[in-house]
């Protein structure tokens, strides 16, 4: 039985997606994945992400700056994001990749906060909701997010935190990325937290071309690779395979307003 699929977040304005649309579109449709959220990083990307969700109907675009490239970001790249989510763009679904990332060194976590304040006020004031980046500041994120309360909230994605740590982020009305993580044994915790969080409160993702699945390590990742994704979450939950592409797929509808 084939199941249909959205990838909430890939990276297609990247190699090995650019300049090869739609050879890798194809793919990802062969395996049930027709729909793809492109997040962007930064403000140098915004053009090309619009661009793509216009030239093909199976992508949609994110908008927002990244923390891990802290250091690009400007006050001019918040007034170009402010610009662009003002255009209304039809496919433009939320403001993302945007959060907060202790894993690198010298983090610059004022500047980061400082960059997401902006940008969760740009969500709020636009109605959109938003695709968060978390690297060991799940706490310290959902304290932002309490404090905004954004209206159509948004995902935490890639998660690979705790259960208590899901659940509140849950509690305040956001849903949890499912990826690639879940396919290493070894990462039992996270297999445990995904097995056990409320199946409305799933979205599927990839984050391709980064985090490969288990058995394909120093391969870019791939949209397609979503569908594995699914059947280890299948693994892993009771439900049958049936309701589980359905809930996803109406939780990524409901979240991004998505008419497919």
């Amino acid at each position: 039985m084939t199941f249909r699929f959205i990838d909430t977040h890939c990276h297609f304005d990247f190699p090995p997606f650019q300049d090869d649309e739609a050879a890798s579109l194809a793919r990802a449709a062969a395996m049930g994945v027709e729909r793809i959220i492109v997040p962007s990083i930064g403000s140098q990307y915004f053009a090309r992400v619009v661009a793509l969700s216009r030239s093909w109907p199976a992508l949609y675009g994110a908008l927002g700056l990244h923390p891990i490239v802290i250091e690009e970001h400007t006050a001019d790249c918040l007034d170009q994001l402010e610009e662009q989510l003002a255009r209304r763009e039809a496919k433009v679904v939320a403001v993302g990749e945007i959060g907060l990332d202790l894993y690198r060194e010298n983090p610059q976590i004022e500047r980061q906060e400082a960059v997401l304040e902006a940008q969760l006020k740009l969500a709020k004031r636009f109605d959109l909701p938003v695709i968060l980046h978390s690297r060991r500041t799940h706490d310290k994120l959902a304290m932002h997010l309490k404090r905004h309360n954004l209206p159509r909230t948004g995902v935490v994605h890639g998660f690979a935190g705790s259960l208590q740590q899901a659940q509140r982020f849950i509690g305040l009305g956001y849903c949890i990325g499912v990826g690639g993580t879940i396919t290493y044994p070894r990462a039992s915790k996270t297999r445990e937290v995904m097995a056990q969080l409320p199946l409305d409160s799933l979205l599927l993702e990839t984050d391709a071309p980064d985090m490969p699945l288990n058995g394909f390590q120093g391969q870019p990742n791939r949209p397609e690779q979503a569908a594995r994704v699914f059947q280890t979450l299948c693994e892993l939950r009771p439900e049958p395979p049936e309701v589980i592409a359905q809930a996803l797929l109406d939780n990524t509808r409901r979240l991004f307003a998505l008419e497919v």
